[in-house]
């Protein structure tokens, strides 16, 4: 038997006899924020469970709290967690942001005083990169740190800052030469979101749901030693966390495609028919349907085959712009034609004249309007794939 047949085997009876039936299909997912209680007993040994056997983050060194997995082992660990429709026992921007930015960039203290509590589900982390005058310009940020003694002192104003609401830490892009060229004197620093100088508040949006947040900091503080990085070099930080943001290892392997209610195919013969043969009544319906599955699978398997490819298990480069401008247009895609096929019955929001399945594809849809803007705008994947991966001219 061959080690990764033995480390299947192995893996498959060890969470059959481990994973609770309460983690298992749709329910919570702990972020590691100490302001959400994880109701659910199950959730919590399973989360306990994996963090023991170092399968919250599988392929971090054992020293962090990881496992040590190789690419090829976490590949199977995802694959046999799925086969029993087990949910991750932690999702956040900890363990797929900051902390392989960390693992690259971070110093050995560093490393050995965040990543632990982050593998242990300790702690929730929000990123502070967009204010309301730099979005897609980032770099033309203007949020301020001035060191002073063992700290950095922040003012000014981030927004778009996804979880700040339940975060615990942010990683945080601040001006610290106001002086230097717009993308140098950009410093990248951790910070506690629970101090005096930290102000959130929601951003409701059309979806009904605030998962976005304006942050201003009065006179915030981060300490010294957490600067990651160079001073006045974090831009370079900065930018090799939005490749882990747009595709890293976690969303590459380890994402599932969880829908609301029932699947493309089963509403389109709802509500459009089906022949005797069992197809989608309406042809051209049914290219758009098969199309759109077809396009989903290549996707798919083009991200398994950039995993495969990646022996280190370290996130792409570049190119990790391609998995999100395409992702997100597949995103886009399959919530559009979710609410056509039902037509009027596609776009109700509350009432049991609608289904559940389609309220809440109904706020899909507008949630994914986003998609295209948020982690950097589909137009700015297109200029980055344009000048990094096919190195075209300005």
């Amino acid at each position: 038997m061959s080690n990764a047949s033995a480390f299947r085997e192995e893996t498959r009876a060890w969470l059959a006899e481990n994973c609770p039936d309460g983690a298992r299909g749709d329910g919570q997912i702990p972020t590691g924020s100490t302001k959400i209680e994880i109701n659910d007993p199950d959730v919590r040994l399973w989360l306990e469970s994996m963090v023991d056997r170092g399968w919250t983050v599988p392929i971090w060194p054992e020293e962090y709290g990881g496992a040590g997995l190789s690419t090829e082992e976490y590949v199977i660990l995802v694959e046999e967690m799925r086969r029993i429709d087990a949910r991750p026992p932690l999702m956040g921007m900890g363990t797929g942001l900051i902390g392989p930015t960390l693992l690259e960039y971070g110093t050995d203290e560093q490393k050995a005083r965040h990543l632990p509590p982050i593998a242990r589900g300790e702690v929730a982390w929000c990123q502070g990169y967009s204010e309301p005058g730099a979005g897609s310009d980032l770099a033309g940020l203007s949020t301020r740190a001035v060191l002073k003694g063992d700290e950095f002192v922040i003012n000014g104003q981030k927004i778009w800052t996804s979880g700040a609401q339940h975060a615990d830490w942010m990683f945080c892009l601040v001006r610290t030469d106001p002086d230097a060229p717009k993308h140098e004197g950009i410093s990248f620093v951790l910070l506690t979101m629970d101090q005096p100088g930290v102000t959130v508040k929601p951003i409701k949006l059309i979806s009904g749901n605030s998962p976005f947040c304006e942050t201003f900091f009065d006179d915030a503080v981060a300490r010294k030693d957490d600067l990651v990085g160079e001073l006045n070099k974090g831009w370079t930080v900065g930018k090799r966390l939005l490749q882990h943001e747009r595709s890293g290892m976690s969303s590459l392997v380890g994402n599932r495609e969880r829908d609301p209610g029932k699947s493309l195919q089963e509403v389109a013969r709802e509500y459009v028919g089906e022949s005797a043969d069992g197809c989608i009544d309406d042809p051209a319906i049914r290219q758009q349907v098969i199309t759109h599955n077809l396009n989903s699978q290549a996707f798919r398997l083009t991200q398994r085959r950039t995993v495969q490819e990646s022996q280190d298990g370290n996130t792409p480069g570049p190119a990790t712009s391609i998995f999100k401008m395409y992702g997100t247009e597949l995103q886009q895609e399959k919530s559009d034609l979710m609410c056509r096929l039902r037509g009027f019955g596609g776009y109700g929001w509350t009432g049991d004249d609608f289904p559940k399945d389609a309220r809440e594809w109904t706020r899909t849809f507008l949630s994914t309007r986003a998609a295209s803007i948020y982690s950097g705008s589909n137009e700015i994947q297109r200029n980055i794939i344009a000048k990094r991966v096919l190195g075209l001219p300005d």
